[in-house]
């Protein structure tokens, strides 16, 4: 019978006030830093065609961070994945109230993208530490 992924960690262990520091700081200290960088006025460059490809990557990356930190922190990759959209939604109003930013709804689907890579990401490599 296959195991879950997180059911080699102790029921304590993942309640103790401890655990759910070490849990959800991450993912806190990272969307901070997603909020930060949403606040700079104006990201772009003169490159060009390259500026936007570059800035796509950028979302691509920043969520499939928080998208695994979510995974770690809440162990159900749907809620994980949910809270991310969420959060990608949250950050692109905010950014309407950036001045020379403006939110997108693309960039929620960027992000969607992202925080689902981070999430599938996650589970494979817990999956090969339950294995091993």
């Amino acid at each position: 019978m296959a195991r879950a992924y997180h059911s080699t960690v102790s029921a304590p262990a993942l309640t103790s006030p401890r655990s759910t520091w070490a849990a959800w700081l991450p993912v806190v200290a990272w969307a901070a830093v997603i909020f930060a960088f949403s606040s700079v006025p104006s990201l772009a460059t003169d490159l060009g065609t390259w500026d936007t490809i570059l800035r796509k990557i950028a979302h691509v990356t920043e969520y499939a961070i928080l998208g695994a930190l979510l995974t770690r922190a809440v162990r159900r990759p749907g809620l994980a994945l949910a809270l991310a959209v969420l959060y990608s939604a949250s950050d692109e109003v905010h950014q309407l109230f950036v001045e020379g930013r403006h939110g997108s709804p693309l960039d929620v689907l960027i992000d969607t993208a992202g925080a689902l890579a981070g999430v599938i990401a996650w589970q494979r490599l817990t999956a090969r530490r339950a294995r091993s």
